[in-house]
């Protein structure tokens, strides 16, 4: 947001030398004044690094009208709150309506009162400034609600691995390996973000496994291997369903994060694009941790032993593409594995 403290920027678009000379002189003692002569220069002016706060803009001009700097201006995403002020000779209510219409705030016409203009000016800047402030507190409460958030689904996840034999990088090291897959295989910045966020729920169903079956050292029997399954619907369960996206696919990675590319998985016997994206890619995470991670019932596995038991899975326990893009980044894994290790 703009420092309020600082002179606030009028640009004055007139095609008419008088016109905007009696402008700049009565505008700038309170404000700074830039002009323009024509449509171009003053889109030149409002798409520069330092644009404008307000603009009043005649309407007939050679080139370009006011009118289609207006829509230009209204068109562009960081342009278009800008508040526009068309000042014109052109008188009827039809033509206010139309420039109000296009996006305009005001519309004052020629032959202009400059106590008008200077009162218009300042009434407008001020609801401008009043606008950007909301938005700002806006944006800062909203980021303090996702923080917040994501907090609590990351203690969610730790909770569940105080129960559990595994340690406390465990979660950080699933997280990462499958922001690093989902990089790989082509996700955008806003996915990799929630996906390295929900991936510490995955496993906490687990909270709800009785302790003779979560931390039995050896083979679990028919019956046991039935209970332990239900730690992905009790994990859903926990989450619940929500419209928020960060719950909603925290409850997905959580339920179908031990579903198999060849439809052999659990709960829901789920296979290939059946299952969630965000599924597949935590569950190569998942087991790819697992493999590299001393347990009691086996050593820790070398990173070269892991990535061949995880090709040696691909279109069976795990999507084809993504073990692809997995192998691509057998170093950054080694290197993750490396600094988030167990002490």
């Amino acid at each position: 947001m703009r420092n309020l403290t600082l002179q606030q920027t009028v640009l004055v678009v007139d095609d008419e030398p008088g016109n905007l000379e009696l402008l700049r002189t009565f505008l700038s003692p309170k404000y700074k004044v830039k002009v323009a002569k024509d449509g171009e220069k003053a889109l030149r002016l409002v798409y520069s690094d330092e644009p404008p706060d307000l603009v009043l803009l005649d309407v007939i001009m050679p080139g370009l009208s006011g009118h289609e700097v207006c829509r230009r201006i209204k068109a562009n995403p960081d342009r278009c709150k800008i508040p526009i002020i068309f000042v014109t000779a052109l008188d009827s209510i039809e033509e206010e309506n139309f420039g109000l219409s296009l996006g305009a705030v005001d519309y004052i016409k020629k032959p202009f009162s400059p106590a008008i203009v200077i009162a218009r000016v300042s009434t407008h800047l001020a609801l401008y400034n009043q606008t950007q402030e909301l938005e700002r507190m806006v944006l800062q409460r909203t980021g303090e609600l996702i923080r917040s958030r994501e907090q609590i689904i990351n203690r969610l996840g730790r909770a569940a691995e105080f129960k559990d034999n595994e340690t406390g990088n465990h979660i950080l090291r699933v997280s990462q390996f499958a922001k690093l897959v989902g990089q790989a295989s082509g996700l955008g910045e806003s996915s990799l973000e929630i996906l390295h966020n929900v991936t510490p729920m995955h496993d906490v169903g687990k909270i709800g496994i009785p302790d003779h079956v979560l931390l039995k050292p050896g083979k679990l029997d028919p019956n046991e291997w039935i209970v332990m399954q239900a730690h992905t619907t009790i994990g859903a369960e926990i989450i619940g369903e929500h419209d928020d996206r960060l719950l909603s696919h925290a409850r997905v990675v959580a339920l179908t994060h031990h579903e198999r590319w060849d439809g052999t998985g659990y709960p829901m016997h789920l296979a290939g694009q059946d299952i969630p994206l965000f599924g597949r890619i935590v569950a190569i995470a998942d087991v790819l941790d697992a493999l590299l991670s001393k347990r009691p019932y086996k050593p820790a596995w070398s990173i070269e032993q892991a990535m061949a038991y995880m090709r040696g899975e691909s279109g069976k326990h795990f999507d084809p593409e993504l073990i692809d893009a997995l192998c691509s980044i057998e170093a950054e894994v080694a290197n993750t594995h490396a600094s988030l290790a167990d002490k």
